[in-house]
């Protein structure tokens, strides 16, 4: 009377997944996705000797003893780099011998650099050496198309100049 029923559970039909249909193709084909780039990296325990010259992320905690021209540099605790770095970002832990020019700049506290650095934006972390010039970069001031409503006379007893064609 009091005794519990055990209820066995109803078997469950399983209904295969089918994939998501592709829409119709319509006559314009969709444009590809862009995918992002992988960061190239090279270890420590390597030397390259010659120009380092890409459009991507490059990791580097190695020895570079040329220039280095890419995207994005990132310089790890172990890298040395024997002349010029350029690129949009660059990120230094290590060590630079040479110029260094970014829009954004960023020297760790285990970095040192002696050269110039050309950026709009530098960072320096408490510890970082730096042994050089900080340029700021120059961008060329925009041209105003209206001429001045008012011009100055010139002042009594100036000297005027006369042009010569």
């Amino acid at each position: 009377m009091f005794a519990k029923k055990k209820e066995t559970p109803a078997p469950v039909a399983l209904a295969t997944m089918e994939p998501p249909r592709a829409p119709v193709a319509t006559t314009q084909a969709a444009a590809p996705v862009a995918r992002p780039k992988p960061a190239s990296m090279i270890a420590q325990g390597v030397t390259i000797k010659g120009d380092v010259i890409g459009d991507g992320e490059l990791h580097l905690d190695c020895v570079v003893q040329g220039d280095i021209r890419v995207g994005k540099l990132i310089l790890g605790p172990n890298s040395r780099v024997e002349g010029s770095v350029t690129a949009q970002v660059i990120e230094v832990h290590g060590t630079v011998q040479g110029s260094v020019t970014a829009q954004a700049v960023r020297l760790y506290g285990t970095s040192h650099v002696e050269g110039d650095i050309t950026h709009e934006q530098l960072a320096m972390e408490t510890g970082a050496e730096f042994q050089g010039r900080s340029l700021k970069f120059q961008r060329p001031a925009p041209v105003a198309a209206v001429a001045p409503s008012h011009v100055p006379p010139m002042p009594q007893g100036a000297p005027a100049y006369a042009s010569q064609a």
